[in-house]
C-alpha cells in the first residue's frame, strides 16, 4: 500500500479524533495534522448526549472511562429567574431508546485524551502536533493539505480522502472557497466556572439548568470541580474590562450574592455564530464539526453534532474502503448532515436562545403552560425528549439512508 493510500485528517479535535479511531480500528490508515503542540483544553463544550454516547459504545471502554471523568445528568431543568423551576425533565424515560438514559457532564477535552491513548495503539495511525494545514486541494481520486512543519516549510501531504475537522476558521474550508452562511448574533457569551455550591441557595437544581429572564438569561451547569455559568453580554462591552475580577464578581452577584467573594477558576468571552457551510464536499474532501457548521451553544448540540458528523462520515469511507460503495455515497453524508445542521440543530439552538429572552409576558407565560401540559403528558414527555436529546433527529436520517 503506497503511502499516500489513506485519509489525511485536518484538526485533533473530538471530532477529527473521533473519525480518525474509527477509521484506525477498521484497518484504515489515518494521518491526524494538529496546528497546536498538544491536544487542546477547551472548556466550551461539556455537555454529551444520549446518542453521542451510544456511538462513543463502539470504542469498547471509552464511555466508561469517561464517565469516571464526568457526572451523570439524568435530570435537566427549565426555570424562570423569578419563578424557579417551571420543569424538571427526567431522561430516564428514555431507557428503552438509548443506553444512556441521561446526559453526561465532562470536557470534551477529557474524550480526546482518551482517544489519543488508544490512537497510539495502531501502527497505521498517526498524529502530528505542530502541523499547521493552510491550504487544501482535490485530486483525481485523491486529496492533498498544504502544511506549516514545526521547521516553518510548507510541504504538501497527499492522502485518498481528506477530512476537514479543523474548526470554525477551517482553513480546508477557505482553501477550497466554500460559503459559510449565516449570521452572528449581536451579543457575547460571558462563561465564568466557579467552585460555589448553587445547590446551597437553590437545592432543587439539577446539573443542567437554562434559567429564562427578560432583563438577563443565564445557564448554570454543573461539571465535576465546578458550577459553569453562561450570561449574554453586550457587543459594546470592554472585553478586558468584563473579565476583571471586579465585574466577574458582579455579575456572579447578579445570580446570588452570598456576601463572601466567589472563587472563580475560569473566565472566558466569546462571540456568537449560526453558519453552514454551503456544501460538505468538495471531490474527495470533506468537512465535518465546526468546519462545516457552528452554533450557539443553547442546548449542548454543537460537538455533539459534529461527533455524529464524524461517525456519519467514517462509517461511509470504510464502506467505501472495503469496496463496497462507490464514492457517490459521500454525497449522502452531505445530505445527511448538512439537513441536520440547518433543519434541527440551527433551529433548535436559535429556539432555545428566544425562548431564554423573551420579554412578552404573555408568551413567556404561555411557553411555561405549554412546559408544564408536555411534562404532565408521558407520551409528550418522551416525544419532547428524543427530540431536545438528539435522538428523535437521528432516526429520521438513520431511515432515509435505509429506503
Amino acid at each position: 500500500m503506497a503511502e499516500t493510500d489513506r485519509v489525511v485528517i485536518a484538526g485533533a479535535g473530538p471530532v477529527g479524533l473521533c473519525a480518525a479511531l474509527y477509521l484506525a480500528t477498521r484497518d484504515i490508515p489515518v494521518l491526524v495534522l494538529e496546528a497546536g503542540d498538544d491536544l487542546a483544553i477547551d472548556l466550551r463544550a461539556s455537555t454529551f448526549h444520549p446518542p453521542t454516547l451510544d456511538l462513543l459504545d463502539q470504542f469498547a471502554g471509552i464511555p466508561s472511562e469517561l464517565e469516571a471523568q464526568g457526572l451523570r445528568a439524568r435530570h435537566w431543568q427549565y426555570r424562570d429567574r423569578q419563578e424557579g423551576a417551571i420543569v424538571t425533565w427526567d431522561m430516564d424515560v428514555l431507557r428503552d431508546d438509548t443506553n444512556h438514559p441521561y446526559r453526561l457532564q465532562t470536557e470534551q477535552w477529557k474524550l480526546t485524551r482518551l482517544i489519543q491513548s488508544r490512537l497510539a495503539a495502531f501502527p497505521h495511525a498517526e498524529l502530528r502536533f505542530g502541523h499547521k494545514v493552510v491550504g487544501a486541494t482535490p485530486k483525481d481520486g485523491a486529496a492533498a493539505v498544504t502544511v506549516e512543519t514545526p521547521d516553518g516549510d510548507k510541504v504538501e501531504i497527499e492522502g485518498r480522502y481528506l477530512i476537514g475537522a479543523d474548526g470554525a476558521n477551517s482553513q480546508v474550508r477557505q482553501g477550497l472557497g466554500i460559503d459559510y452562511e449565516g449570521l452572528t448574533f449581536p451579543e457575547l457569551f460571558l462563561s465564568i466556572s466557579t467552585t460555589f455550591e448553587y445547590k446551597d441557595v437553590w437545592s432543587d437544581l439539577t446539573y443542567v439548568n437554562y434559567i429564562a429572564d427578560p432583563d438577563e438569561w443565564l445557564v448554570l451547569l454543573r461539571v465535576v470541580d465546578a458550577w459553569r455559568v453562561l450570561f449574554p453580554t453586550s457587543l459594546d462591552e470592554d472585553r478586558e474590562k468584563a473579565l476583571s475580577d471586579e465585574m466577574v464578581q458582579a455579575r456572579l452577584r447578579t445570580v446570588c450574592d452570598p456576601g463572601v467573594e466567589f472563587d472563580v477558576i475560569h473566565r472566558t468571552h466569546y462571540g456568537v455564530h449560526q453558519r453552514v457551510a454551503t456544501r460538505y464536499r468538495e471531490g474527495n474532501i470533506l468537512l465535518a464539526g465546526d468546519s462545516a457548521h457552528i452554533n450557539n451553544p443553547l442546548g449542548g448540540m454543537g460537538m455533539n453534532g459534529g461527533i455524529q458528523d464524524a461517525f456519519n462520515l467514517a462509517e461511509k469511507l470504510a464502506v467505501i474502503w472495503r469496496g463496497e460503495a462507490d464514492d457517490s455515497l459521500l454525497d449522502l453524508y452531505e445530505e445527511q448532515r448538512r439537513a441536520m445542521a440547518i433543519g434541527f440543530v440551527q433551529e433548535s439552538t436559535i429556539r432555545n436562545r428566544e425562548m431564554l429572552k423573551e420579554t412578552d409576558s404573555k408568551i413567556r407565560q404561555e411557553r411555561h403552560d405549554d412546559l408544564r401540559r408536555i411534562a404532565d403528558d408521558p407520551a409528550r414527555t418522551r416525544e419532547y425528549l428524543l427530540k431536545v436529546s438528539m435522538i428523535a433527529a437521528l432516526r429520521e436520517y438513520e431511515e432515509q439512508e435505509a429506503a
